[in-house]
């Protein structure tokens, strides 16, 4: 067989293995509708009341993601940045919520001491 001839098998071959095994994975892949409906009543009455919820957390994950972007540091240091603030956050909320907690049994404290 000539050079030329093997070329074009092998180019052949190529063509059908780039381009015919994705066709294939696309044909037996299941679309959405098929795997939900293989889902147990149980998971899909969950995922139909979570979708949204879901749905919803993702689009605040991308807007957080695209809000980072904008910076002029990396993701990575933005994240991070906004989680240490919000940690900080939740601390003095809890140390506010502890104090008031405090001083409301203090009052309770001194209100039962002056009864008796």
């Amino acid at each position: 067989m000539s050079r030329a001839g093997t070329w074009f098998k092998m180019l052949g071959a190529g063509i059908v293995i780039c381009v015919g095994g994705p066709a294939f994975v696309q044909s037996i892949r299941p679309s959405d509708e098929e795997l939900f409906k293989r889902y147990n009543k149980d998971l899909q009455k969950r995922s139909l009341e979570e979708g949204d919820r879901r749905a919803q957390e993702f689009d605040d994950y991308v807007n957080r993601l695209k809000q980072w972007s904008k910076s002029d540091k990396s993701i990575w240091v933005a994240a991070q940045e906004q989680e240490d603030l919000r940690r900080s956050q939740v601390d003095t909320s809890a140390s506010q919520g502890k104090e008031e907690a405090r001083i409301q049994r203090e009052e309770m404290r001194k209100e039962l001491l002056g009864e008796k």
